[in-house]
């Protein structure tokens, strides 16, 4: 025998007997020693980082995926993140984790989604405790990849059609906060002034500008209402719309230059949104008290608006919206009604707002379910990648009026808007 061989069976010998007394092996108890204390360099947190690292390796290759994900990764991450605040390293882990657990084809159940409830408060309690403020910027920044990673697992593991909602909920959260808390406003509106905006449309046709992390305030309050959009909480996204400003005169104007005041845009975004997921029942509890609490206007102020020719005023997206809501709730054959408002708005708003090819895919999509109003083969592959992901001029016909259709028609769309919808 030769003695390579006989040491392995004295190891293998010496982990048989450690398991039948119920200890653990020699590595998993200098981690778990270097993680007792009540508090921990940052040089001792990463030393058992490595170790947790190795563990999470080793069962994922044993087939012990549950000491992989449980004990190695959540328990590690937990200790690392709620009791020593050590989020830089932690962070690590977390992102490890998310890799094992689509790796390991894990299930995206109840326990899994409270525990990653329970990740992202102790990660959020941990970040304030970082060295400098822009440390806690990247941190801040990496925590919404952790995000997004676990919410494409839960859509392909999980039993919810894009994503957990709950997980959802934690991105929308996180993203409103980034956009108040760290923007790249400055950056991006430097790069608005050279032409290579990301929100710019012209710019989105190059690969590296759809595929980069956007961090301004417009992207990252879009990527907010859209995952509350996609967790079904109408509510929420109205308290976000309370706490920003009317549009200003300039963002009213026919023919502006300028984006939708960001209010207006974001229900518009919502409502998009929700109406893809044929979730009509929310989008109508969000424009519905959207103009009971928030809109100052009068809504028959606005309908009268919406339709003059000569009042120097854009098309406004509280009309816009509540005939959306009416049409898409008729059948199919109301597709032409559904064709002439967006020939109306799209020009005037959706052009000029955050990635405006993206809603146009929305558009596309809405039209497709409900009237079935089929977009062009080349749109097919662009459109259903848009939705994937979700797991992103002129009036004509007149200064500021909208294009021409039958009166019998825009009477009867119009009788029946509400203000209670």
């Amino acid at each position: 025998m030769s003695a390579s061989i006989a040491r392995r069976r004295k190891q293998l010998a010496a982990k048989a007997k450690l398991a039948s007394e119920g200890g653990e092996d020699p590595i998993t108890d200098k981690m778990n020693t270097l993680l007792s204390p009540d508090t921990i360099s940052e040089e001792t947190a990463y030393e058992a980082l490595q170790l947790a690292q190795s563990q999470v390796r080793k069962s994922v290759k044993s087939g012990d995926y549950t000491k992989a994900s449980v004990t190695y990764g959540y328990d590690v991450c937990m200790q690392l993140l709620d009791k020593h605040l050590k989020a830089s390293v932690g962070s690590q882990l977390l992102h490890q984790l998310a890799q094992v657990l689509a790796e390991t084809h894990s299930v995206c159940d109840e326990a899994w989604i409270e525990r990653i409830q329970n990740l992202d408060a102790a990660y959020l309690k941990a970040v304030p405790n970082a060295e400098s403020k822009a440390e806690q910027k990247r941190l801040y920044r990496l925590h919404s990849k952790f995000l997004k990673s676990v919410i494409a697992w839960s859509e392909v593991l999980g039993t919810v059609t894009y994503g957990a909602l709950e997980l959802h909920v934690l991105a929308a959260n996180h993203a409103w906060f980034l956009s108040e808390n760290g923007a790249d406003d400055e950056v991006e509106a430097e790069a608005a002034a050279n032409g290579t905006s990301k929100g710019n449309n012209k710019s989105n046709n190059n690969k590296e500008d759809e595929d980069a992390e956007d961090f301004t305030t417009v992207a990252l309050q879009s990527a907010s209402v859209t995952h509350y959009a996609l967790a079904e909480k109408p509510d929420l996204i109205l308290s976000k719309l309370a706490t920003l400003p009317p549009p200003t005169a300039a963002q009213t104007k026919n023919n502006h230059s300028c984006a939708p005041a960001a209010r207006e845009a974001l229900l518009t975004r919502s409502i998009l949104v929700m109406l893809t997921m044929e979730n009509i029942r929310d989008a109508t509890t969000l424009l519905t008290q959207y103009i009971e609490t928030i809109e100052e206007r009068k809504l028959d102020a606005l309908k009268k608006s919406y339709m003059a020719k000569g009042d120097g005023k854009s098309v406004n997206h509280v009309v816009f919206n509540s005939m959306l809501l009416s049409i898409v709730r008729k059948d199919k054959k109301t597709g032409p009604l559904y064709t002439w408002l967006l020939k109306g708005f799209t020009g005037a708003e959706l052009a000029t707002m955050y990635k405006g090819e993206m809603l146009k895919g929305y558009t596309s999509k809405i039209g497709r379910i409900f009237f079935d109003i089929q977009p062009p083969p080349s749109m097919m592959a662009t459109l259903e990648n848009m939705m994937g992901m979700m797991g992103g001029g002129g009036m004509g016909g007149g200064a500021g009026g909208m294009p021409g259709m039958n009166p019998a028609m825009m009477q009867a769309m119009m009788g029946g808007m509400g203000g209670g919808m």
